[in-house]
């Protein structure tokens, strides 16, 4: 077997045992690289094979520094890393090199990763498809016409291309679920505060954002998680991290309540078979001995997405003022974001109010259905990938879409109080293309989760029993 084609688990594994050396991965890796990337434009800002060697060759005899050590590693383009390359896909920052490392990516540094270079991203991460002026759009490895989503996107097409072993991603509004939907992957949204944030800007009201693991098993995404969680005595709201791996051992569905909201009551236009292939999965977990219950929208939709898009407008129209405010820069800013930093401009403190009103009530309604339930699922998204020319889905079936990401607005419930979601794969439709299903938890279940996941995970394999022919 060729090594890219291990887990990250696997890889560590035998990197640990010194059964093969960091050089020999990391060579096998940029030959996959080069043969498969072209066409995918999933990785940016490459290093140089001879210097990533180099660094390769040095951990071959160097002490292992943790789980990552000797593996190559492509850090999202949102995330800044220190003497590499980070635009946030912008052209105001397309050569702007950082002198430090934001927070996560110092520690999966720290644990032995070797950059190789950059996942691509959306503009500022905005909108769930990946493209941007500066590398142009990452394509699907299952089919090369279509979106992988975003805005993890160039990170979920890697993985599932098998480019890079595991990978980061960041979520405010599905950007890690979406992505590892559209492309057979696993991907969690950790509760909000276990991967903290830099001690940046605002810390107390910014809390929507995430970043957190994907990979191609539970496995991976674990021990990544492992790595990435943590708290910053920096930053408010930390959580403590538990033992995400320890949690996988004997993992099993049995008993395990499950809460379908399906479409909650027709809120969320699906595009057809997703529900459908939603529901063939949940059968296949009954038949493994959870528990599952179709339940009524627990709270009401519209009023999540009221408070969603003020909340959002209102970090957006803060965090890019200064870009804004120059209006050569504000010139090279995407329409998507102009109109989120417009809608939050004239945003009065009650409207802000009533919004976190509506959010803390959600959560509260929250935290009852949990007593009853151990996740809530839902479908990670509402339409199939779509083409990689389209900005974004203008309609879902008869119903016009009112902006530029209410079509992925079945990942609020989850992103708008900070639950733990996994997105799990459940298969493919008839047009041939991945989907996956969100299973979310009680804030702190994280490792509960991904047992869940695990469960599942070891009675399908989706990423290997169906990985994209390229």
């Amino acid at each position: 077997m060729d090594l890219w084609q291990l887990s990250a688990s696997d890889l560590a594994r035998a990197i640990g045992a010194r059964q093969v050396a960091p050089s020999e991965v990391m060579a096998a890796y940029l030959a996959r690289i080069a043969a498969v990337n072209p066409g995918l434009n999933a990785l940016v800002s490459l290093r140089e094979d001879d210097a990533l060697m180099a660094e390769a060759r040095l951990a071959d005899d160097a002490a292992p520094k943790g789980w990552l050590h000797g593996m190559p590693f492509a850090v999202k383009d949102l995330c800044a890393t220190k003497g590499l390359r980070t635009t946030w896909g912008s052209p105001l920052f397309e050569n702007f090199v950082p002198e430090q490392d934001d927070l996560l990516a110092a520690r999966m540094r720290a644990a032995g990763a070797i950059f190789i270079g950059k996942s691509n991203t959306p503009e500022w991460g905005h909108g769930s498809h990946t493209f941007n002026p500066v590398f142009g759009p990452t394509r699907n490895p299952y089919n090369s016409a279509l979106t992988p989503g975003g805005s993890s996107g160039g990170a979920a097409a890697a993985l599932a291309a098998r480019m890079v072993p595991v990978a980061d991603g960041s979520d405010m509004m599905g950007s890690l679920r979406n992505p590892a939907a559209f492309c057979n992957i696993y991907g969690l949204r950790p509760s909000w505060g276990l991967v903290p944030v830099d001690a940046q800007g605002d810390t107390y009201l910014s809390t929507m954002a995430t970043e957190g693991p994907m990979g191609r098993t539970i496995e991976d995404v674990a021990n990544l998680l492992q790595v990435q969680a943590g708290a910053n005595p920096y930053t408010p709201f930390d959580r403590a991290a538990g033992d995400y791996v320890g949690a996988l051992q004997g993992a099993s569905l049995k008993g395990k309540r499950i809460a379908w909201a399906a479409d909650w009551g027709g809120a969320y236009a699906t595009e057809p078979g997703i529900l459908d292939l939603c529901q063939a999965a949940l059968r296949q977990m009954e038949e493994m001995g959870a528990i599952v219950e179709p339940i009524a929208p627990p709270f009401e939709a519209e009023q999540m997405w009221q408070a969603w898009v003020t909340l959002r407008a209102m970090m957006n129209a803060n965090g890019f003022r200064a870009l804004y405010a120059d209006p050569a820069k504000r010139s090279q800013i995407k329409p998507e974001t102009l109109w989120e930093i417009e809608q939050g401009l004239n945003l009065s403190a009650q409207a802000v109010y009533e919004a976190s009103v509506i959010r803390s009530t959600w959560y509260a309604h929250a935290a009852r259905l949990f007593d009853t339930y151990d996740a809530l699922a839902l479908p990670t998204a509402q339409v199939w990938p779509f083409p990689v020319e389209w900005r974004w889905p203008q309609s879902i079936g008869a119903r016009q879409m009112d902006t530029y990401h209410r079509w992925m607005e079945v990942v609020i419930p989850a992103g708008l109080i900070g639950l733990p979601t996994l997105s799990v794969p459940v298969g493919f439709g008839a047009n041939g293309l991945p989907m996956g299903m969100q299973l979310a938890g009680r804030v702190g279940s994280d490792a509960a989760m991904l047992a869940l996941g695990q469960a599942w995970h070891e009675a399908t394999d989706w990423p290997n029993q169906r990985p994209p022919v390229l």
